[in-house]
Protein backbone atom coordinates (compact mmCIF):
# COMPACT_ATOMS: atom_id res chain seq x y z
CA UNK A 1 0.00 0.00 0.00
CA UNK A 2 1.27 3.49 -0.84
CA UNK A 3 2.12 6.02 1.85
CA UNK A 4 -0.52 8.49 3.00
CA UNK A 5 0.57 12.13 2.99
CA UNK A 6 -0.47 15.65 3.86
CA UNK A 7 1.13 19.07 3.41
CA UNK A 8 1.73 21.66 6.12
CA UNK A 9 1.36 25.20 4.74
CA UNK A 10 1.00 28.71 6.10
CA UNK A 11 -1.14 30.85 3.80
CA UNK A 12 -3.42 33.83 4.29
CA UNK A 13 -6.60 33.98 2.21
CA UNK A 14 -6.14 37.27 0.32
CA UNK A 15 -9.88 37.91 -0.02
CA UNK A 16 -10.53 37.38 3.69
CA UNK A 17 -7.64 39.72 4.53
CA UNK A 18 -9.04 42.34 2.14
CA UNK A 19 -12.49 42.01 3.73
CA UNK A 20 -10.99 42.42 7.21
CA UNK A 21 -9.11 45.57 6.13
CA UNK A 22 -12.26 47.02 4.55
CA UNK A 23 -14.29 46.34 7.72
CA UNK A 24 -11.58 47.94 9.85
CA UNK A 25 -11.45 50.99 7.57
CA UNK A 26 -15.23 51.44 7.85
CA UNK A 27 -15.14 51.14 11.65
CA UNK A 28 -12.25 53.62 11.97
CA UNK A 29 -14.09 56.13 9.75
CA UNK A 30 -17.29 55.84 11.81
CA UNK A 31 -16.01 55.65 15.39
CA UNK A 32 -16.28 58.86 17.41
CA UNK A 33 -12.94 58.40 19.22
CA UNK A 34 -11.11 58.40 15.86
CA UNK A 35 -12.66 61.68 14.63
CA UNK A 36 -10.08 64.43 14.05
CA UNK A 37 -6.98 62.28 14.65
CA UNK A 38 -6.32 61.43 11.00
CA UNK A 39 -6.81 57.72 11.60
CA UNK A 40 -6.84 55.54 8.48
CA UNK A 41 -6.33 51.96 7.30
CA UNK A 42 -5.22 51.19 3.74
CA UNK A 43 -3.39 48.69 1.54
CA UNK A 44 -0.04 49.88 0.24
CA UNK A 45 1.33 47.21 -2.06
CA UNK A 46 1.72 44.00 -0.07
CA UNK A 47 1.46 45.76 3.29
CA UNK A 48 -1.34 47.29 5.32
CA UNK A 49 -0.60 50.87 6.39
CA UNK A 50 -2.15 52.33 9.55
CA UNK A 51 -1.95 56.07 10.22
CA UNK A 52 -3.00 58.35 13.11
CA UNK A 53 -1.86 61.58 14.75
CA UNK A 54 -0.51 60.01 17.97
CA UNK A 55 1.25 56.86 19.07
CA UNK A 56 -1.72 55.72 21.21
CA UNK A 57 -4.28 56.32 18.46
CA UNK A 58 -2.34 54.29 15.87
CA UNK A 59 -2.11 51.42 18.40
CA UNK A 60 -5.89 51.65 18.86
CA UNK A 61 -6.31 51.40 15.06
CA UNK A 62 -4.06 48.30 15.17
CA UNK A 63 -6.39 46.76 17.78
CA UNK A 64 -9.37 47.36 15.49
CA UNK A 65 -7.56 45.73 12.54
CA UNK A 66 -6.52 42.73 14.65
CA UNK A 67 -10.08 42.21 15.91
CA UNK A 68 -11.40 42.22 12.34
CA UNK A 69 -8.77 39.64 11.29
CA UNK A 70 -9.81 37.40 14.19
CA UNK A 71 -13.49 37.69 13.21
CA UNK A 72 -12.60 36.69 9.63
CA UNK A 73 -10.80 33.57 10.89
CA UNK A 74 -7.24 34.74 10.19
CA UNK A 75 -4.73 34.03 12.95
CA UNK A 76 -2.74 36.95 14.36
CA UNK A 77 0.36 34.77 13.88
CA UNK A 78 -0.05 35.55 10.16
CA UNK A 79 0.36 39.29 10.78
CA UNK A 80 3.78 40.88 11.01
CA UNK A 81 3.05 44.23 12.67
CA UNK A 82 5.92 46.66 13.11
CA UNK A 83 6.38 49.26 15.80
CA UNK A 84 4.78 52.71 15.47
CA UNK A 85 7.14 55.19 13.85
CA UNK A 86 6.74 58.94 13.27
CA UNK A 87 6.35 60.17 9.71
CA UNK A 88 5.95 63.92 9.50
CA UNK A 89 3.09 64.93 11.79
CA UNK A 90 1.62 61.45 12.05
CA UNK A 91 2.50 58.00 13.37
CA UNK A 92 2.39 54.90 11.17
CA UNK A 93 2.43 51.12 11.57
CA UNK A 94 3.11 48.77 8.67
CA UNK A 95 1.63 45.27 8.81
CA UNK A 96 2.94 42.53 6.53
CA UNK A 97 1.14 39.24 5.87
CA UNK A 98 3.23 36.11 6.39
CA UNK A 99 2.81 33.55 3.62
CA UNK A 100 4.79 30.33 3.58
CA UNK A 101 6.92 28.68 6.24
CA UNK A 102 10.48 30.02 6.41
CA UNK A 103 13.44 27.61 6.68
CA UNK A 104 13.98 28.21 10.39
CA UNK A 105 10.38 27.33 11.33
CA UNK A 106 10.30 24.43 8.84
CA UNK A 107 13.36 22.90 10.52
CA UNK A 108 11.79 23.42 13.96
CA UNK A 109 8.56 21.68 12.82
CA UNK A 110 10.58 18.84 11.22
CA UNK A 111 12.52 18.35 14.46
CA UNK A 112 9.28 18.31 16.47
CA UNK A 113 7.86 15.64 14.14
CA UNK A 114 11.06 13.53 14.41
CA UNK A 115 11.20 13.81 18.20
CA UNK A 116 7.56 13.49 19.28
CA UNK A 117 5.46 12.07 16.43
CA UNK A 118 5.02 8.31 15.89
CA UNK A 119 8.19 6.72 14.45
CA UNK A 120 6.61 5.81 11.08
CA UNK A 121 6.05 9.49 10.24
CA UNK A 122 8.57 11.21 7.94
CA UNK A 123 8.69 14.87 6.94
CA UNK A 124 10.53 16.75 4.22
CA UNK A 125 10.81 20.44 3.43
CA UNK A 126 9.55 21.44 -0.03
CA UNK A 127 10.13 25.14 -0.60
CA UNK A 128 7.87 27.05 1.79
CA UNK A 129 5.84 24.01 2.92
CA UNK A 130 6.38 20.59 4.48
CA UNK A 131 5.24 17.21 3.18
CA UNK A 132 4.53 14.63 5.88
CA UNK A 133 4.13 10.95 4.99
CA UNK A 134 3.47 7.65 6.74
CA UNK A 135 1.98 4.24 5.99
CA UNK A 136 -0.59 4.75 8.75
CA UNK A 137 -3.31 7.41 8.44
CA UNK A 138 -3.82 7.23 12.21
CA UNK A 139 -0.18 8.24 12.76
CA UNK A 140 -0.70 11.22 10.43
CA UNK A 141 -3.78 12.30 12.36
CA UNK A 142 -1.82 11.97 15.60
CA UNK A 143 0.91 14.19 14.06
CA UNK A 144 -1.69 16.84 13.13
CA UNK A 145 -2.98 16.82 16.74
CA UNK A 146 0.60 17.16 18.00
CA UNK A 147 1.31 20.16 15.74
CA UNK A 148 -1.98 21.88 16.63
CA UNK A 149 -1.13 21.55 20.33
CA UNK A 150 2.45 22.82 19.84
CA UNK A 151 3.09 26.52 20.50
CA UNK A 152 4.66 27.63 17.21
CA UNK A 153 5.09 31.19 15.90
CA UNK A 154 3.49 30.23 12.57
CA UNK A 155 -0.16 29.75 11.64
CA UNK A 156 -0.36 26.24 10.15
CA UNK A 157 -2.91 24.70 7.81
CA UNK A 158 -3.01 21.02 6.86
CA UNK A 159 -3.96 20.33 3.24
CA UNK A 160 -3.93 17.52 0.64
CA UNK A 161 -4.57 14.71 3.13
CA UNK A 162 -4.36 11.56 1.00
Amino acid sequence: MADSTFDIVSKVDKMEAENAVNQARKEVEQRYDFKGVGASVEWSGEKILLKASTDERVKAVLDVVQSKFIKRGISLKSLDAGEPYPSGKEFRIEIGLKNGIDQEHAKKIGKLIRDEAPKTVKSQIQGDELRVSSKSRDDLQETIRLLKAADLDVDLQFVNFR
